[in-house]
């Protein structure tokens, strides 16, 4: 491609609303541009990396055995009726009417789509297992689009659905899969991890993330140093402390203190000269309209997460002013399990603890000296609280460290959510009828774009891995008045064609310096510099954009040595 023909709108100034690296640079690099909130163009640069990842999904998908189809993106109401989700899924799902008054939605995934297709066509257990893909637009009504295409409201995703007659198949499926991300990510030349993590709105038994290392990353990942032990926050563990034996005999006489104001932990540890470690949180959940009191160290966070997954339930949230008082008899910040109104579980971290604080349910009081058995008794001790680095890991026993990471793939085993919801039903073998079992594997191919993005560029741009750059090569003629340089430049440009080569040629009438910076903010990773200097002397300059190494070669040979570095990039194990 001539640069002189291309649409790329490159620019030198930082946009004043972009928050992170691969939000400025795409729009920098000409790769996006943005129409309204969360929605962005893709620009020929970016939708040209963007088919770079594509088809690295395809070909391994494919290679693992899925088949791609091609699902609408409008969905009727009441296939998410069927599945339950048209009331849970929440804000993000964009319903609308059309000329007839008839609801939909635009799809944020396709669960009931294709489970509506499977259950039509599939009647027996030799036509299972199936998997079946797509690449194809979503949407889903972000609160807060941010990031650029890392957050946005219309995105590119693949997603595939698994079909299987039983669990053993259900696993090989999953395996697959897990197997198939990893090629995809390892081929897109990215850092990964693939992560333990909770199903969310999607559902399902159990899941794992992938995530792409980068210090922006809105993620926190959880990993061990010793075991392969990996899970996001919201997923990561806390292994069952052993319980001790506490005698009866050391429990103090319970006291009620007067505490004025004091609400906080920070407060109440104050007054009563205490640390947070030797109160305990009383927090009241409002779980699908029924009152829950979950209590939990007082220097320690809960996770509503593991909350909403204990419980069971669709819904969870803080209670009001009004569920708090009717359950404790008291305002808000003074609640405590002591002859509480409703159901109680607890963390770990509360099993074990003696003669602690709590709130008296009743207002400025507190209560001291409580115990667990004699003042009042719990459902659950379960693991309820956000991990924190130097926890012990779950597997191993060894510590758990934080990074950051940037989601860009989701496997999930779903089991019989959606299959059984929508009678996605089979005859086995014996001809009795059962009920398939699922597994639905994304890709975010744009955010896959973007994290690659933010793992690869310096102060002057992009540096794209070979798998995913737009262009292999750019040719810069230093001077394109110089007849010598052009004709070099163009044979060199004609050759790298011809072997298949994807190549710029820079044939703009600007200074040798503009061209030199939009090849590095664009991030080509190879740069032919051709000039009068070095071809008086029969050599072309050859610059690596990711080392910033320089090298010269024959005329002759250039294009043979950018076709060999290319392949070593594409092919490294080869």
């Amino acid at each position: 491609m001539r640069y002189s023909e291309m649409h790329l709108p490159t620019a030198r100034e930082i946009p004043s609303d972009a928050e992170v690296t691969s939000h400025q640079l795409m729009i920098r690099a000409g790769m996006i541009r943005k129409l309204t909130s969360g929605i962005y163009s893709y620009l020929p640069l970016g939708y040209r990396v963007i088919r770079k990842v594509e088809q690295i999904v395809r070909e391994e998908m494919n290679r693992a055995g899925a088949q791609e189809v091609h699902l609408p993106m409008v969905q009727p109401v009441e296939l998410w009726q069927e599945s339950g989700r048209w009331i849970h899924y929440g804000k993000e799902l964009l319903r609308f009417r059309d000329r007839h008054e008839r609801e939909y939605c635009l799809g944020p995934t396709h669960e009931e789509v294709i489970t509506d297709l499977i259950r039509n066509d599939i009647k027996t257990y030799r036509q299972l297992p199936r998997n079946l893909y797509q690449i194809q637009t979503k949407f889903r009504d972000e609160v807060r689009p941010r990031f650029g295409v890392m957050r946005c409201r219309e995105f590119g995703m693949k997603d595939a659905y698994s079909y299987d007659a039983d669990e053993a198949g259900a696993e090989k499926s999953y395996e697959k899969m897990f197997v198939a991300y990893n090629n995809i990510f390892n081929r897109c030349g990215l850092k990964f991890r693939p992560v333990e993590a909770d199903s969310g709105s999607i559902g399902g038994k159990y899941s794992h993330e992938f995530m792409v290392m980068a210090d922006s990353g809105e993620d926190a990942i959880v990993f061990c140093e010793k075991c392969a032990y990996a899970a996001n926050l919201e997923k990561a563990e806390i292994g069952e402390p052993e319980k001790k034996n506490i005698a009866e005999k050391d429990w103090l006489s319970l006291e009620s203190v007067h505490t004025p104001d004091a609400c906080t932990i920070e407060e109440v540890s104050a007054f009563l000269k205490v640390k947070p470690q030797d109160i305990v949180k009383t927090l009241i959940y409002n779980a699908d309209g029924k009152s829950c009191a979950v209590l939990i160290r007082g220097d320690q966070d809960v996770n509503e997460i593991k909350v909403k997954n204990y419980l069971g339930t669709a819904e969870l949230e803080l209670a009001d002013e009004g569920m708090i008082l009717k359950v404790t008899d008291a305002p808000r910040g003074f609640a405590g399990a002591v002859k509480i109104n409703t159901r109680v579980i607890a963390d770990y971290s509360v099993m074990n603890m003696i003669n602690f604080v709590t709130g008296a349910n009743k207002q400025d009081y507190h209560f001291k000296n409580v115990n667990i058995g004699r003042d009042f008794n719990v459902e659950a001790f379960i693991d309820l609280r956000v991990a924190q680095e130097n926890d012990s890991c779950p597997r191993c026993g060894g510590k758990i460290k934080f990074a950051r990471g940037i989601e860009v793939g989701h496997v999930f085993k779903l089991g019989t959510k959606y299959s059984k919801a929508m009678k996605a039903a089979f005859l086995d073998k014996d001809g009795q009828e059962k009920i398939m079992i699922m597994g639905c594997y994304g890709i975010g191919i744009g955010r896959t774009v973007a994290a690659c993005i933010e793992q690869n560029f310096d102060e002057n741009g992009i540096i794209w891995p070979m798998p995913l750059a737009p262009y292999q090569v750019i040719i810069t003629p230093v001077n394109i008045n110089e007849e010598e340089v052009m004709k070099a430049s163009e044979s060199i440009y004609a050759s790298m064609l011809a072997c298949g080569i994807e190549v710029i040629l820079d044939d703009r009438d600007e200074r040798a310096g503009v061209k030199f910076k939009d090849a590095d903010l664009i991030g080509i990773p190879i740069r032919i510099t051709v000039g009068q200097k070095n071809l008086a002397q029969g050599n072309i300059e050859l610059k690596i954009r990711k080392t910033a190494e320089n090298r010269l070669y024959p005329l002759q040979k250039i294009v043979e040595e950018v076709k060999a570095l290319i392949d070593q990039e594409l092919n490294p194990a080869a």
